[in-house]
């Protein structure tokens, strides 16, 4: 392999044998261990991978000589392997590189098919892509019952599962449910529960996990005496197997609409899998994974996996131990927003927390979200009874100002109107005392401004959740003109214990994820505006890829939201936000923007209806309303990536964030941008936005894509 791979934690393969109960026989006990403890996964590289091999191939050698009767592999406590290396992956420099890297896993993992013997594969914790192919290669799997997930999440990574997954997965479960773990959960970022695992079909048995090293060598036993059977389901036949890979390819193309090459190459292999040999199907993987670890989709991905990874660790943010201590927290504004952050702060921080409105109508209805979303939870068991009862006792509602007088920090959620924030910090600052933090959930508006007339203006930061709050994971941290370092590190403390990523951002309109999108939305907007076919401007952007169209978004936001957002910024920074009349008066008659979607999963289209609110479309090419050409989907894509690449660049001026790697983390955890965009800035060097309107690259040459000067 190159030398420019990064250094490797190395996963090594320890090796002990164990006397199987009975009389079985001893079994030949692999562990997979790094090293560290499970904040560190397992992850697989060419030394470790090296090791395997090695290890593996002296165990074959002994169970021909008759000294084992099976070999199991297992790993580390909570963890099997979370994959490959994927951050080691990204250095690789030529395709037969990228071949080997292919090649080195399949060797290693057919030493399990061909060992002679029973192989098994206790799956104690995490297993990821080729963690779990490692166990997919096994004759047996076991899984304990607390396995906080298994996947093959590559398609999503800008890969294939190529170490066997591919042409496993569907013989081992059939064609339908292997599109599913392979192409559909991937996209969603899903991974499967032990219990959904082994009614899949993914493993043979779930054990304990109290004693479950215990009991999965008393199973294979068990296996190995001959006393438990486990039968594998018949091919299905070839017409249902084509059937369901020409429906996989509809759908790809409706959603994915060849934005990227890995789910197309992987339902490739999927659809090859059935009539292929063992060893033509693992060529096919080492082929189509060397293809997209050459790709600049992947190295994007994985630059993009690399800023989340690296996400715990915030740009800029203070010493942590300025954070203040907080005990009670409380909002202001019972809301949906203001439930969801409620109920995450009490879910998360343990501290009781004081939700106040005007009205105990709206009081009621906030603390009737808490109490409604816990009860699902707890229904579904995924909160145990006690601790639900704890969240639903720790959140109190009230029409008090008062109330707020012993709360360390208190986050105002109400509506977006500058002039009614203002007010709320002012009330708040004659009742709580100097030392409370006090944090805004704005989504555009300026927070300098907001504590501009207060007694106390450094005590205020900014605190933007996305919604659904539990759900998304970015919090922006804004920081006003005043924020003291104290309030700012509370805030990151705050984040850091929602289990959210945080990432400080300017006070600046609209911060990052507001200001791009809907400048995505407005330029979208005013092509159609212009004349374009709303049909035709709303799919223009299906080349990037993104979650949704653009009036999906808008449906999802709000299109009343998205106007105000759009019209304050418009305010704010210019005429680089432009007007939409038509979008003033769908709002004003509340007109609802799209359909229905057609089948589950698949996107909702835009309401061709909505045509009239902006008038006439006109055919592309022609004069439209504005003076200028009416632009195809073409040119409404140009549109929007200029527009985008114009305000990164202005973003970065202001210094809104410490540079593009906070952007693009901004994007693709606060508005859900695949990881094969990188987040933004890699998708505008690659495609030549970047240098053509700013006359530079953003990123470095070679760090989220392949380098020029690397050839295949």
């Amino acid at each position: 392999m190159s030398d420019t791979i990064r250094a490797e934690r190395v996963t090594h393969s320890l090796v002990r044998d164990v006397d199987l109960p009975g009389g079985a026989g001893t079994l030949a006990l692999v562990t997979l261990d790094n090293g560290f403890d499970h904040t560190k996964p397992n992850t697989l590289g060419p030394i470790g991978m090296a090791e395997l091999t090695e290890r593996l191939t002296e165990l074959r050698a002994r169970a021909t000589a008759g000294e084992i009767a099976a070999i199991a592999i297992t790993g580390k406590p909570y963890i099997l392997a979370a994959g490959a290396d994927l951050l080691g992956v990204g250095t690789v420099r030529t395709h037969d590189e990228a071949l080997q890297l292919g090649r080195m896993g399949h060797a290693a993992y057919e030493l399990l098919h061909e060992a002679g013997v029973p192989t098994f594969a206790f799956v104690n914790g995490l297993a990821l892509g080729g963690g779990l192919e490692v166990a997919l290669n096994a004759d047996y799997r076991t899984v304990a019952s607390d396995v906080a997930a298994l996947a093959l999440p590559e398609t999503g990574l800008g890969l294939v599962p190529g170490w066997g997954g591919a042409y496993l997965v569907p013989r081992l479960i059939g064609i339908e449910k292997a599109v599913d773990v392979i192409l559909r959960r991937p996209a969603q970022n899903k991974p499967f529960k032990p219990a959904e695992a082994l009614a899949l079909g993914l493993v043979d048995v779930q054990l304990d996990a109290a004693d479950f090293l215990e009991q999965s060598i008393a199973w294979a036993a068990r296996v190995v005496r001959g006393e438990v059977a486990v039968t594998r389901r018949e091919l299905d036949p070839q017409p249902v197997w084509d059937a369901v890979v020409a429906g996989a390819r509809g759908f790809l193309d409706a959603v994915v609409h060849g934005s990227r090459p890995a789910p197309y190459r992987a339902l490739d292999l999927l659809a090859a899998a059935r009539t292929a040999t063992r060893a033509e199907a693992f060529a096919a993987e080492d082929e189509a994974l060397a293809d997209l670890i050459m790709s600049d989709e992947m190295r994007a991905s994985v630059y993009a996996f690399g800023l989340v990874s690296g996400g715990k660790r915030p740009e800029g943010a203070p010493d942590p131990k300025l954070a203040r201590p907080v005990t009670r927290v409380g909002i202001v504004g019972a809301g949906l927003m203001a439930a969801q952050i409620a109920l995450l702060v009490t879910q998360r921080l343990g501290v009781p927390v004081v939700m106040r409105d005007l009205d105990q109508e709206r009081v009621d209805k906030g603390l009737g979200y808490v109490r409604s979303t816990v009860e699902k939870l707890a229904s579904r068991g995924r909160l145990a009874p006690d601790a639900a009862a704890r969240i639903v006792a720790s959140v109190h509602g009230t029409t008090d100002l008062q109330e707020f007088a012993s709360c360390d920090v208190v986050v105002e959620a109400v509506t977006e109107i500058l002039s009614l924030k203002k007010r709320v910090f002012a009330e708040l600052e004659t009742v709580v005392p100097p030392e409370t933090i006090l944090a805004t959930n704005t989504s555009a508006l300026s927070v300098t401004e907001m504590a501009a007339d207060l007694q106390h203006p450094d005590r205020v930061v900014g605190l933007h959740f996305f919604n659904p709050v539990a759900q998304m994971p970015l919090v922006e941290v804004v920081q006003a003109e005043q924020t003291s370092p104290e309030a700012l590190a509370t805030a990151f403390a705050i984040t850091k214990k929602l289990r959210k990523t945080a990432v400080l951002v300017k006070d600046r309109p609209g911060f990052v994820v507001n200001r791009l999108l809907v400048l995505v939305m407005g330029k979208v907007v005013e092509a159609i505006e212009n004349g374009t076919a709303v049909a035709v401007a709303d799919r223009a952007l299906d080349p990037l890829g993104f979650p949704m169209p653009t009036f999906e978004l808008f449906d999802l936001v709000g299109p009343a939201v998205g106007l105000h957002v759009l019209t304050s910024l418009r305010e704010d920074l210019g005429d680089r936000f432009p007007a939409s009349p038509g979008l003033e008066k769908l709002v004003a008659e509340g007109t609802r923007v799209v359909l229905d979607a057609p089948a589950p999963g698949l996107h909702k289209p835009v309401d061709p209806a909505i045509q009239a609110a902006f008038g006439e479309a006109l055919p592309a090419g022609s004069e439209g309303r504005h003076g200028t050409p009416v632009l195809d989907g073409a040119g409404v894509l140009d549109a929007v990536l200029t527009a985008l690449t114009v305000e990164v660049g202005h973003m970065l001026d202001e210094g809104v964030v410490a540079g593009p790697p906070q952007i693009d983390l901004c994007m693709i955890l606060g508005a859900g941008w695949g990881f094969h965009t990188g987040g933004i800035t890699p998708y505008l060097d690659r495609t030549g936005y970047s240098e053509r309107v700013l006359g530079r690259r953003l990123l470095p040459d070679g760090v989220a894509n392949v380098p020029a000067a690397v050839g295949g």
